[in-house]
């Protein structure tokens, strides 16, 4: 996609750069090194997740964003969900972690409330 984009757009401007308007070229060059810079932002947080598990009384949640991933392990019974406005949140007796950023308000909602019935049984 990324390739086919660069060469209309090199086209074009190659074509402008024929017809004597020269300048073209350099800015067609700049708008696809920019929509490369674009194109790897959103691959780079293509692949971002949450992962939530419950398993004997333990709170797992593993959380990738970008090139970085972090592992949770919290106590469920000392864990307490909070659903304020637009956020989950998840506090621990250490951290507060916020959930369901990838979400939409609505399912975000239904979420925080899942998790919380979740944790009360």
């Amino acid at each position: 996609m990324f390739a086919a984009l660069a060469l209309a757009v090199l086209a074009i401007g190659t074509g402008f750069a024929i017809a004597g308007a020269w300048l073209i070229l350099p800015f067609a060059g700049l708008e696809v090194l920019l929509l490369g810079g674009a194109f790897v932002l959103q691959a780079r947080h293509a692949t971002d997740y949450e992962r939530i598990a419950l398993e004997r009384g333990q709170l797992m949640i593993e959380v990738a964003d970008g090139r970085r991933l972090a592992r949770y392990e919290l106590d469920a019974r000392r864990v307490r969900v909070e659903v304020d406005g637009s956020r989950v949140v998840v506090r621990g007796p250490r951290e507060a972690l916020e959930l369901g950023r990838h979400l939409d308000e609505r399912s975000r909602m239904a979420f925080g409330a899942e998790l919380k019935k979740r944790l009360r049984t």
